[in-house]
């Protein structure tokens, strides 16, 4: 159902309000600070999301679609193996508002009321991205401030619409060697569109903690020193940024060896971290069984970085079967795949251990 709902016109306010704007978001910060990340549940040595739940929870990303088969879903909705959902597709700005001012959250509250249900975390994901983006946005020349209000207005919208959880406010904003992505927010609104977007989202639901996230920060680097100094700048200009997520998309035998350090780093400037889009991938299929141990191994590293960093508090998978479809990887690198901790007949991989390993979960 497509619904029209108020807005809030930032860019219209005077100098004025603004600075009353910020004391009263800085007093109301103060007053209800963010919630935590983590759920409460009672620990059992067979249950994944309750053991996770004493430092982290462990998710997963999933579709709509996805939703009618049921072998598929009896797994996504056990608790014992995710404590939190990402709507992968179903908030992105192609379907939350393919028209100005007519937002249609059907496909995203399906999965909020899955997520409620089943006493899960959702995450929002996401605000502001170059990609999915409907034509009017695209194919309209904008003025800097008529798009400094459009990025507020549906950042306001959609977190306002969807509150109490953390959200992808900022997504992929740099490119690998760490400069910025020139994207149509960054061309006509240099880097204020971040600023613009944090304080709308924040705007829109004091309590909710806001993210910036992007791929290939899995370790240290250029892009991951742009992501910390981009941090450290926010902060110092007052800017609500509570955390990073850090995808993790990787490649077999590839991960980095200083992800702690990294997290670490990241933690240390204030913020927390989690783990938002993870899987492992091969470039050559199919996997022989040297090669699934070492996805283990994988697995096992990135889960385990975050569990050893106070401050990261969850990983999310981005999806968890190879199933046909199910993982973007195929279909966005042709050749490559077998990324997920399950198998396309739903089956545990050795991935699977690698997560509960890396957790600390004895088996």
């Amino acid at each position: 159902m497509a619904v029209n709902l108020p807005f809030l016109r930032l860019v219209s306010l005077t100098p004025v309000l603004l600075l009353a704007l910020a004391v009263a978001l800085q007093a109301l910060g103060r007053a209800t600070p963010p919630r935590d990340s983590s759920t409460a549940a009672t620990p059992s040595e067979l249950n994944l999301a309750a053991l996770a739940a004493r430092k982290l929870y462990f998710g997963t990303a999933t579709n709509n679609v996805e939703l009618n088969d049921t072998a598929y879903f009896e797994i996504l909705d056990d608790f014992k193996m995710f404590g939190q959902i990402t709507p992968a597709k179903g908030m992105k700005w192609m379907e939350t508002e393919p028209e100005r001012g007519i937002y249609t959250f059907a496909q995203a509250d399906q999965i909020a009321q899955l997520a409620k249900q089943g006493g899960k975390l959702l995450r929002g994901h996401n605000c502001v991205w170059y990609n999915a983006l409907p034509g009017w946005v695209t194919n309209t020349t904008w003025t800097a401030p008529e798009l400094a209000e459009v990025v507020q207005e549906h950042c306001f919208n959609i977190v306002r619409h969807w509150e109490g959880q953390a959200w992808d406010v900022i997504n992929e904003p740099f490119n690998d060697d760490g400069t910025w992505r020139e994207t149509m927010w960054f061309n006509t609104l240099n880097t204020t569109y971040i600023p613009l977007a944090l304080h709308a989202a924040r705007v829109a639901d004091p309590h909710t903690k806001l993210y910036i996230n992007e791929y290939n920060i899995t370790g240290t680097g250029p892009k991951a020193t742009s992501m910390k100094n981009l941090i450290k700048d926010l902060k110092r200009a007052g800017v609500p940024v509570h955390g990073v997520g850090v995808q993790a998309h990787e490649t077999v035998g590839e991960v980095p060896t200083d992800i702690r350090k990294n997290l670490e780093e990241l933690v240390a400037l204030g913020i927390e971290v989690a783990i938002t889009e993870l899987d492992v991938k091969f470039n050559t299929l199919p996997p022989n069984a040297a090669g699934l141990e070492q996805q283990r191994r994988d697995y096992e590293a990135i889960v385990a970085a975050c569990a050893e960093v106070k401050g990261c508090v969850g990983v999310t998978v981005w999806d968890f079967t190879d199933k046909a479809s199910y993982s973007w990887i195929p279909g966005t690198f042709p050749g490559t795949g077998d990324a997920c901790p399950w198998d396309d007949d739903l089956n545990k991989k050795p991935a699977y251990y690698g997560i509960l390993d890396g957790f600390g979960i004895a088996r």
